[in-house]
């Protein structure tokens, strides 16, 4: 089958390469797609302009677009613009893929005060971005049954290291009291995509993708303190974390047969780690 990744960046790029492993085509959309790999076959686009002509044999479509920043506008403009541009594209060329995967966010959840969500937990988000993020994924399932959201948590991987980055920096800060998180590694979520585009027969139209274990900040910032040898971050005031206080439950996504290679935040921020000294021991 032919796979088209509409945002191929980092995540879009690991997923691209899975597919392709697994013997598909594929092809990358991006603005600059000379960066892609060989086995991509990269396409210059930008998903809020003029698209190019969409391969007729597509079986899946993978929208993965990000925001150049963090306002409203740039992610209307990605997320909602960039969403309404390709489903615009796939009509105008007679496209009919088994599965349109949108790569969404818990941000849509907004703060929960520490309670857990699922799929069933009303996506209220309370922020402007988030709420761009919402009205994507309410366009894609309104528009096409072969509409699919996957909502990522904090995503941490290869060069996604904030807060290995603030903790080595000395910046980092343990919340005072206690502040859920969530995350889920750059390799587990390309996995997700795939397996989900993959599965055959009736899927849910929302799936969460999220480790196993919501933990609380601060425990995190100590952990990778420890294996870094370094003294531990203190205590003080914070802001509330950037996925907002709550604890994701990924039992949907499990259920489907997927597992996770990174099960918790420990194996998965050891194997950035060992990747780190590796390139800079």
């Amino acid at each position: 089958m032919t796979v088209l990744i509409a945002g191929c960046g980092d995540l879009g790029t690991e997923a691209g390469l899975r597919f392709a492993a697994a013997g598909h085509r594929v092809v990358g959309w991006r603005r600059s797609p000379g960066r892609l790999p060989h086995q991509i076959e990269g396409v210059e686009a930008d998903l809020t302009g003029s698209l190019p002509t969409i391969p007729q044999d597509t079986t899946v479509v993978v929208i993965a677009t990000a925001a150049g920043e963090r306002t409203e506008a740039a992610y209307r403009a990605a997320y909602v613009d960039g969403t309404a541009n390709v489903l615009d594209a796939l009509e105008r060329d007679g496209g009919e893929p088994v599965r349109i995967l949108f790569v969404s966010s818990t941000a849509v959840y907004g703060d929960a005060g520490g309670g857990s969500v699922s799929e069933d937990t009303p996506a209220e988000p309370a922020s402007p971005t988030g709420r761009m993020v919402r009205e994507a994924e309410q366009l894609l399932l309104a528009r096409s049954p072969a509409g699919l959201v996957l909502r990522l948590s904090g995503i941490y991987g290869p060069g996604r290291t904030r807060l290995i980055d603030q903790v080595t920096s000395g910046t980092a800060v343990r919340p005072a009291e206690p502040q859920w998180s969530n995350r889920i590694h750059r390799d587990d979520a390309a996995a997700a995509i795939v397996h989900l585009a993959s599965l055959d027969g009736p899927v849910a139209p929302i799936y969460l993708g999220s480790d196993l274990l919501p933990v609380d900040l601060g425990e995190v910032l100590l952990f990778l303190a420890q294996e870094l040898g370094l003294p531990e971050p203190p205590m003080g005031r914070t802001s509330t974390t950037r996925g907002g206080d709550k604890r994701c439950d990924s039992t949907l996504l499990r259920s489907t047969g997927f597992d996770f290679a990174f099960p918790t935040y420990r194996e998965g921020y050891r194997s950035v780690l060992a990747g780190r000294s590796v390139r800079h021991g």
